[in-house]
């Protein structure tokens, strides 16, 4: 997973005290405690809206505790090491992978009442082939290719206008004439995101049958790659890649030295901290192989139950407190993310009219992050070292395309 949340298990646990109320009761009302990993920093607003959720679910059920363990740096490695020595949490962000890396761990939760509500876009990559679902959604990871609409206005371009590679190209020449990094890209960590969002547009149906199939298609790989090499030659990305962070990444956004980024979406949230009247929004990623136009989504902050734990049915409480319409919609608001069950609502963010253009109004196709789907479990990191190797030309198109192939069939052998 692109380590967007992370957290190490030393991090503080904040505790406070939580019980069932409204959305579901806890274990017949015995006392216990829950630890919940929340996958968040402790200085965020999702976190301080989880904590203020939980006291209020606690005031309806006294003796029942939960702690709420803050993001560090590490989360992925850590989870993997709690999960393999057995010490599992009771409920844990599944930052991104709730079906295809932890479902064996989580208590199936598709026959929850608020089940039925969870976003249509998050199907694809929340369900199994039955429909089962082991997490639930507090908000949905969904765009495009982020941009500074002054930028590209005055490059001369709508964002209707950026229909093709080549619109977006020729778009990204006038700005970087215009003093502008074309790309911005917040160097090796970030440089997995531009390869994922692109790759999904070179595959066909056929071809994706067989990446799941343990068959890897090289040289639709090798085409995702091709263009990303082009707008190197090109010189469109930032000078300072290699040095970049995700902060930078926003604050070039916000103050208009960058046209397009490919990124998660809380980057155009925190661009507002540096500018409050930051005019960005997304597009539609143009498809490599010519088909149309399609936005990337997948799980973003979604929390499961262990099948271990001592209380499953004090866990499904909570998670059915906060899947109550108005604390999904708190949940949305702090992460600046749209809900992830339709019967929230949509909070005031930055990329609010991008969502209601090209979701709510042309139901835009959405497809899922490539690699939670078509790549096998762990080969998220060859993914980003192939990008950042052409950018960085220490590798050409061919060696890139070998790695990520020998990563696959190893990879895919193993997890047989």
């Amino acid at each position: 997973m692109k380590s967007r949340l992370a957290f190490v298990a030393a991090a503080a646990a904040l505790s406070v005290s939580l019980a069932a109320c409204g959305g579901g009761s806890a274990n017949s009302g015995a006392s216990s405690t829950l630890e919940l990993q929340t996958g968040v920093a402790a200085d965020t607003s999702e976190m301080a809206t989880l904590k203020s959720i939980a006291a209020d679910f606690e005031k309806a059920n006294p003796g029942k505790k939960i702690n709420l363990v803050a993001a560090g740096t590490n989360y992925e490695n850590d989870i993997k090491v709690r999960l393999s020595s057995g010490n599992i949490p009771d409920i844990w962000m599944t930052h991104g992978w709730s079906l295809l890396r932890y479902s064996k761990f989580l208590t199936p939760l598709q026959n929850e009442p608020w089940a039925k509500n969870v976003a249509p876009a998050l199907d694809p990559v929340m369900k199994d082939k039955d429909g089962a679902l082991y997490a639930m959604p507090t908000n949905v990871d969904i765009t495009g290719i982020m941009y500074n609409k002054d930028v590209l206005a005055k490059a001369g371009y709508k964002p209707e206008d950026i229909k093709t590679w080549d619109d977006f190209m020729k778009a990204s020449q006038k700005a970087k004439a215009n003093g502008a990094s074309a790309i911005y890209a917040g160097g090796k960590s970030m440089a997995g995101t531009i390869l994922d969002h692109v790759i999904s547009g070179a595959y066909s149906q056929d071809d994706l049958a067989k990446m799941t199939s343990g068959t890897f298609v090289g040289d639709k790989y090798a085409q995702a790659l091709d263009l990303i090499a082009k707008w190197r030659d090109a010189g469109l990305f930032n000078p300072d890649y290699s040095s970049a962070t995700k902060t930078d990444m926003s604050k070039a956004l916000a103050q208009g030295q960058a046209l397009f980024e490919f990124g998660p979406s809380p980057i155009a949230d925190d661009a507002l901290k540096f500018n409050p009247k930051a005019n960005i929004g997304f597009i539609p990623i143009p498809a490599l192989n010519g088909g149309p136009a399609y936005l990337d989504t997948g799980e973003r902050t979604a929390y499961g139950i262990s099948k271990t734990s001592k209380d499953v049915a004090g866990a499904k409480a909570f998670l059915a407190f906060l899947a109550k319409p108005e604390n999904e919609t708190k949940m949305a608001a702090a992460s600046a993310a749209p809900p992830g069950l339709t019967d929230a609502k949509m909070s005031e963010g930055p990329l609010n009219s991008s969502y209601d253009a090209y979701v709510t109004q042309a139901k835009t196709p959405a497809v899922p992050y490539f690699d939670r789907v078509y790549l096998p479990n762990g080969a998220w990191s060859t993914m980003g070292n192939n990008a950042d190797s052409i950018i960085t030309k220490q590798s050409d198109v061919n060696g890139a395309v070998q790695q990520m192939e020998s990563t696959y069939k190893s990879l895919f052998a193993q997890g047989k």
